[in-house]
C-alpha cells in the first residue's frame, strides 16, 4: 500500500516512515503544504497521514483541496492541538479520523488498519498475483516457497503497479516510487524496466499492458 506521510518535523516524519516501511509499506514523505498538495494531485496516495500545521499551506487547507477535486483517500489528521474545536475543524475538513500529538506508533498504525477495512483497502504484508506471490517484507517474488530471482528495480517497478492493480499507472508514477521523489528522469527510463519485467512475468499469464500516451496496467490471466 502506498501511504503519503506529509509532517514537517522530520524526525517525526522519518518515525512514521520507519514504522510503515518496516511493515512492507511504500512511503512518500513530504514536509510542505504547497508541495503535499501538488503531489497528491499528481501522483496520488491510497492513504495520507496528514500533519495539521505546514509550511506553504496548513494541513487543512491541503484537505480542504484534497476533498474539492473530489479525492476521497482516507486521511488520518495529526496535530498537537487537542480542543474539540480543533478536532471538530479537521473533520469538517473532510478528515476521516484525528490522532492528537504525541502518540504511540501502535495507535496510528491501528487507525490505519481501520481506516484502510472502512475503505476495503489491504492492509497486508503480501499480495497474490496469479500462481505468483509477492512478498513486500521480503521485497521477493516467490513461486510457491521458491523466491525467482528479479532485479531490485524490477520488484520495485512491479510493487508499484501492484498498489494500483486495476488501474493504469502513469510512467512518472513508476519513476518516483523506483527512483524516489524528485528524481530528474524522463519518462523513458522506466521502459527497460517495464519491458524486462514484462517479459519474466508471461509466462506465469500476468501481463503489463500498455496504455499509449497515458501509462501500464497490470492484468493477470487478461483480467
Amino acid at each position: 500500500m502506498r501511504i503519503a506521510v506529509i509532517e514537517d518535523n522530520e524526525s517525526l516524519a522519518q518515525g512514521i516512515a520507519h514504522r510503515l516501511r518496516d511493515r512492507a509499506h511504500s512511503v512518500d514523505l513530504l514536509h510542505d503544504g504547497e508541495e503535499a498538495d501538488a503531489f497528491l494531485c499528481r501522483e496520488g496516495a491510497d492513504l495520507i497521514v496528514l500533519d495539521r500545521n505546514l509550511p506553504g499551506c496548513d494541513g487543512l487547507e491541503v484537505l480542504r483541496r484534497l476533498r474539492g477535486r473530489g479525492d476521497g483517500t482516507p486521511v488520518i489528521l495529526l496535530t498537537a492541538r487537542a480542543e474539540t474545536a480543533e478536532r471538530v475543524a479537521g473533520l469538517d475538513a473532510g478528515a476521516d479520523d484525528y490522532l492528537i500529538k504525541p502518540f504511540e506508533m501502535d495507535e496510528l498504525e491501528a487507525r490505519l488498519r481501520a481506516m484502510a477495512r472502512r475503505k476495503n483497502l489491504i492492509f497486508s504484508a503480501r499480495d497474490t498475483l496469479g500462481p505468483l506471490v509477492f512478498d513486500r517484507a521480503d521485497r521477493q517474488l516467490l513461486e510457491g516457497d521458491r523466491p525467482l530471482a528479479f532485479p531490485r528495480k524490477e520488484l520495485a517497478t512491479l510493487e508499484c503497479l501492484l498498489e494500483r492493480r486495476g488501474r493504469i499507472v502513469s510512467k512518472s508514477q513508476l519513476i518516483t516510487h523506483v527512483y524516489g521523489t524528485g528524481a530528474a528522469l524522463g519518462d523513458s527510463a522506466i521502459e527497460p524496466h517495464v519491458s524486462r519485467l514484462r517479459k519474466r512475468l508471461e509466462p506465469y499469464g500476468i501481463t503489463i499492458k500498455a496504455a499509449r500516451g497515458l501509462g501500464y496496467l497490470l492484468l493477470v490471466d487478461g483480467t
